[in-house]
């Protein structure tokens, strides 16, 4: 089993910054991909951005050029760090994690509790 344990989600005014960090623990072997989400009120959950093992990553669209996705391996922990924040970024940002818990193990997803992000002035 592993936990994943989310943190850095405030209240900021638009233009702001913030950087949120998200920790895995627990039985690990190897995480293969982390990536973060967000859901806001009334809508789906969408990517934001992800990283895989070998470090490629992807954003979406609306939010490529502002957000850096990065991940410190010998912590399993995954970082997103969120400038020039706009209103529409305000959401419960989520966490994702795939990963094994032995070699040639079922690789199984993991998601963390939720952070809240809002952009307002």
């Amino acid at each position: 089993q592993v936990q994943l344990v989310e943190s850095g989600g405030h209240l900021v005014q638009p233009g702001g910054s913030l950087r949120l960090s998200c920790a895995a623990s627990g039985t690990i072997f190897s995480i293969n991909y982390m990536g973060w989400y967000r859901q806001a009120p009334g809508n789906q959950r969408e990517l934001v951005a992800d990283i895989i093992s070998g470090g490629g990553t992807n954003y979406r669209d609306s939010v490529k050029g502002r957000f850096t996705i990065s991940r410190d391996n010998a912590k399993n922990t995954v970082y997103l760090q969120m400038n020039s924040l706009k209103p529409e970024d305000t959401a419960v940002y989520y966490c994702n994690v795939r990963a094994t818990a032995q070699a040639m193990g079922v690789l199984y997803t993991y998601w963390g509790q939720g952070t809240q992000v809002t952009v307002s002035s």
